[in-house]
């Protein structure tokens, strides 16, 4: 391993770039406390150019162009062995819309949810609703929103940033998320955030959220979330790794999936790192695992 060559690829056209270039950032300094010959990628616009001599490209991308298996698919174009999932899941979990779908055939519990033309009012749903971009990463665009005036402008911002937007039925209650890597569950972390929902601003600033790993939860309980998590990464065929987001009904104790990370946050606050460290793995030891995972797909191609 210590002699492995790894492009580190961040940054992009998404509107979460920033944040990306965080992420790599911290990927970058992990793999090199591993011993590994790094090389920083930072992506301008969707111009992507991998130095030949790299064995493996850590996608430390999010949003649009890294999430949803474009990047993915030039990679493999080029012969370029590549952590994380395939282009087509990548695209089935960064897709709210076809990731319910998924979850649905899957009899995974999701909130209920429409897709709005802005017009239609979702009589079915109850309020309050959260209004999101189909495809869009980081709770960017999403609001919540209590009334049909407040649904109108809500879904006039969604469009910003995607031609579908989705309105979804609010569960109220307890949040959390579970890490998967290498088809296990890490320790199920619960966020409690000071703002309105989990969003950009919670995301990403130090001391606006709580987060609590392992979650404060009864072991059968515990087993749940992780229970539906794995079904959640399985049935939009992911690999390797991915973060799931569940919210459990404060009445019921039902889980309902939210979505699926298939390239979680690696920054100083980033949830699949601590989830990691609960389970005794530093962030070293973690992206090291990803570029094995990626290498031994590449070694497997080559011998068959």
């Amino acid at each position: 391993m210590k002699d492995l060559r790894v492009a580190v690829l961040m940054g992009g056209p998404s509107a979460e770039a920033e944040v990306s270039r965080k992420s790599g950032a911290m990927v970058v300094a992990a793999l090199r406390d591993a011993g590994m010959s790094v090389v920083p990628v930072d992506i301008q616009g969707t111009a992507v150019n991998v130095p030949a001599d790299v064995d493996v490209a850590f996608i430390a991308m999010h949003g649009t162009f890294g999430e949803d298996g474009q990047i993915q698919r030039i990679l493999e174009d080029h012969g370029v062995a590549y952590t994380g999932s395939d282009p087509g899941a990548s695209a089935r979990a960064f897709n709210k819309i076809l990731a319910k779908e998924c979850f649905l055939e899957a009899g995974i519990p999701t909130p209920k949810s429409v897709i709005f033309d802005g017009v239609n009012v979702p009589e079915e749903l109850h309020w309050p609703l959260f209004v999101k971009p189909a495809r869009q990463g980081s709770s960017v665009g999403i609001s919540r929103v209590d009334d049909l005036a407040a649904l109108v402008q809500a879904y006039q911002q969604a469009r910003q940033f995607d031609s579908q937007v989705m309105v979804e039925e609010f569960v109220r209650g307890r949040e959390f998320t579970v890490g998967i890597l290498d088809g296990r569950a890490l320790p199920v972390v619960e966020i409690k955030t000071k703002r309105e929902f989990f969003d950009y601003e919670a995301k990403y600033t130090t001391g606006a959220a709580e987060e609590i790993c392992p979650a404060p939860l009864e072991a059968t309980i515990t087993a749940r979330a992780k229970m539906f998590a794995l079904r959640a990464h399985e049935c939009l065929g992911c690999r390797d790794y991915s973060r799931v987001d569940l919210m459990m009904n404060e009445t019921t104790g039902q889980f309902y999936v939210l979505e699926v990370n298939t390239l979680p946050g690696m920054t100083a606050n980033s949830l699949l790192p601590k989830a990691a460290r609960a389970a005794g793995m530093e962030l070293p030891a973690l992206c090291s695992r990803m570029v094995e995972l990626a290498l031994a797909r590449r070694m497997e191609a080559v011998t068959v």
